[in-house]
């Protein structure tokens, strides 16, 4: 099952806790050679500051040998790059991660072709 909103952001369920996710999905991220640049957990930047947010994992990722020639077509492109994983965590306790669409940031920077295609693939790999 997923959702793909008016957005463009697809969300696929997780039966595994936000941590364990986002473990696997660096892990599957990395086997297919991509760089993982940075993991924000921001429960832990909220409750840094005293507030309270269920657990929340953005996860930023990449091929700079894909990406570089990507940018330099489509500059627009660099703001939504590295691309990105929310792993988080519903009111009842079910854990998602979203992401945005290929065919969203294809007709966003308007590029011939959605070359992010195989990223779903690798989510949904992570998610098993």
């Amino acid at each position: 099952m997923s959702v793909l909103s008016e957005q463009g952001i697809v969300t696929l369920p997780s039966s595994h806790s936000v941590e364990q996710t986002v473990r696997r999905l660096v892990g599957v991220f990395e086997q297919a050679g991509m760089t993982v640049f940075a993991q924000i957990n921001q429960q832990s930047a909220a409750e840094a500051v005293g507030l309270t947010m269920r657990p929340m994992t953005l996860i930023l990722f990449g091929n700079p040998k894909a990406g570089t020639p990507l940018m330099q077509a489509y500059p627009t492109l660099a703001i939504d790059l590295p691309l990105k994983a929310l792993v988080w965590e519903d009111a009842g306790g079910r854990v998602w991660v979203s992401m945005n669409s290929p065919e969203y940031l294809r007709q966003r920077h308007t590029m011939a072709d959605a070359p992010f295609t195989g990223v779903r693939a690798l989510v949904e790999r992570a998610l098993k």
